[in-house]
C-alpha cells in the first residue's frame, strides 16, 4: 500500500492514520502553512514606502496585490491538481521557489509592469502552489474523518498565527533595514518551505472498499460531479465574500487608519491582531464544524463580518475602536476555511479536496482580486474608502443567505458504499 493511502482506508491498512508521524505530518504542514500565508499577508505594508519611492498611485501598488490574489487562485486548482496526481511535497517546493524569486524581483522593480510581474504573478502563483490549502489537503487524507475540522482548523489557525508574526516582523524590518532589504530576508524565510515539505510527501489514492469511498473517479468526472451539485455551487458563490473582505481589509486597512488621523504603526498592529485572534477563531471553528451545522455556522461568521464593519463605521476612530475591530474581524477572518474545506471534504470525500478546494478558492481569490483593486481604484477616484466598506457590507449579508439552503451530506455517489 502506498504511504498516501488515506486515514478513510479500511481496519488493517496500513494508511496515514496508523503511521506514528502523523503529528509531524501536522507540525510541519502547520509550520508550511505559516511561512507561506506570513509574507504575503504583510505586504500591504510596503504600499506607502514603495509608492513614495517610485512615485506611484495607490492604484498601482492595489492592482498588483489585486492580480496577486487573482493569480493565486488561478494557479491554485492547477496547483491542486498536481499535489493530487505527483504529490504534495514536490508542489510545494516548487511553489516556494517562485514565491522567493518573486519577492527577490519586488524589491528591485523601478516600472508598474515589473511590479504587476513579481508582487503580482510571480508571488501570486508562488503562494498557489505552497499555501495552506494544499496543507489541508495534506491533513484531509493523514488523518480520520473525525478529526478533519478540527486538523483543519489547527493548519488555517497556523497561517493565521503567520500573519499575526509576520505583520510587526514586516513592519520591523522596514523600519530596521528599509522596504528593499526587508522584502530579501521575506524571501530568504520562505526558503525554509521545501525542507518543511518533505514531511507532506504523498497523495491522495482510491481505496477500493473503503467505507464512504464509493466508486474510483476521474478527474474530469470529480469535477463534473462537484458542478453539478448545489451545494458545492453556493459554497463558491460564499467563498467569494470571504476573499473580497480578508484582502481589501489586508491591504487597505494600513492606509485607511492613516488616513483617520492615526499613527502608521496602529496599521501594522491591527493586521497582528487580526492573524493573532484569527488562530483562536480557526481553532472555534474547527471545533464547532466538526459538531454542528458547517452551513449554518459560516453564515454566522458572514453575518458577524457584516455587522462588524456597520459598526466600525458609525464609531470613532481611536486605537481602541481600531484594535476592536481588528480583533473582532479576526476572529471571523479565515474561520470560514475549516468548515468550507470540511463542507468539501464531507460531500466528495478526500480523494481530490486539494482540487475541488482549488475551485472554491479561486472564486475567493476572484473576490480577493475585486476588493484589493476597487480599494484602491475607489480611493483614487473619491478620495475615500467609504464606498468599498459599504460594499463589504452587502456581500457579507448576501454571504450569510447563501449558506442556509447547502446541505451537510455525502453526494449519492458515497452513500452508494464502496464499488464492487
Amino acid at each position: 500500500m502506498s504511504r498516501s493511502t488515506p486515514a478513510s482506508a479500511p481496519p488493517g491498512a496500513p494508511g496515514f492514520a496508523d503511521r506514528p508521524n502523523v503529528a509531524l505530518i501536522i507540525a510541519c504542514g502547520c509550520l508550511v502553512a505559516m511561512i507561506g500565508f506570513g509574507p504575503r499577508s504583510a505586504l500591504g505594508l510596503f504600499l506607502a514606502p514603495m509608492t513614495e519611492a517610485r512615485d506611484w498611485s495607490r492604484e498601482i501598488f492595489s492592482l498588483a496585490l489585486a492580480i496577486q490574489n487573482l493569480m493565486w487562485g488561478a494557479g491554485q486548482p492547477v496547483a491542486g491538481m498536481i499535489a493530487d496526481r505527483y504529490g504534495t511535497a514536490r508542489t510545494i517546493a516548487i511553489g516556494a521557489l517562485v514565491y522567493t524569486a518573486g519577492l527577490v524581483m519586488m524589491a528591485q522593480v523601478e516600472s508598474p509592469g515589473l511590479l504587476y510581474l513579481s508582487a503580482g504573478v510571480m508571488i501570486g502563483l508562488g503562494v498557489a502552489f505552497c499555501s495552506f490549502s494544499l496543507v489541508l489537503a495534506a491533513f484531509g487524507r493523514s488523518v480520520t474523518p473525525a478529526k478533519r475540522s478540527l486538523a483543519f482548523g489547527i493548519g488555517t489557525a497556523a497561517g493565521s498565527f503567520g500573519q499575526f508574526l509576520f505583520a510587526p516582523l514586516g513592519q520591523g524590518l522596514i523600519d530596521g533595514f528599509g522596504w528593499q532589504q526587508a522584502l530579501y530576508i521575506l524571501a530568504a524565510l520562505t526558503m525554509l518551505v521545501p525542507f518543511l515539505g518533505i514531511a507532506l510527501r504523498g497523495r491522495s489514492v482510491h481505496v477500493p472498499g473503503a467505507p464512504g469511498s464509493g466508486a474510483d473517479q476521474s478527474l474530469r468526472q470529480a469535477m463534473a460531479e462537484a458542478f453539478g451539485t448545489r451545494g458545492f455551487v453556493l459554497l463558491t458563490f460564499g467563498f467569494f465574500v470571504c476573499g473580497f473582505h480578508v484582502a481589501f481589509i489586508t491591504v487597505h486597512l494600513p492606509p485607511y487608519i492613516v488616513d483617520l488621523g492615526l499613527d502608521a504603526s496602529w496599521g501594522a498592529i491591527a493586521i497582528a491582531l487580526i492573524g493573532f485572534c484569527n488562530v483562536f477563531g480557526a481553532l472555534a471553528s474547527g471545533y464547532i464544524g466538526g459538531r454542528f451545522s458547517k452551513p449554518w455556522l459560516l453564515s454566522a461568521i458572514y453575518l458577524g463580518r457584516a455587522i462588524a464593519i456597520a459598526v466600525f463605521l458609525m464609531v470613532p476612530a481611536t486605537p481602541f475602536t481600531v484594535l476592536t475591530f481588528a480583533g473582532v474581524m479576526g476572529f471571523l477572518w479565515l474561520s470560514t476555511v475549516p468548515p468550507t474545506s470540511g463542507l468539501i471534504a464531507v460531500m466528495f470525500g478526500p480523494r481530490y479536496m486539494a482540487t475541488l478546494f482549488g475551485f472554491v478558492f479561486f472564486s475567493h481569490q476572484i473576490g480577493a482580486f475585486l476588493g484589493v483593486w476597487l480599494g484602491g481604484r475607489l480611493y483614487d477616484q473619491t478620495g475615500s474608502y467609504d464606498m468599498i466598506w459599504y460594499m463589504g457590507i452587502a456581500l457579507g449579508l448576501f454571504a450569510a443567505i447563501v449558506h442556509l439552503p447547502i446541505r451537510e451530506a455525502p453526494v449519492e455517489r458515497l452513500l452508494a458504499g464502496p464499488a464492487e
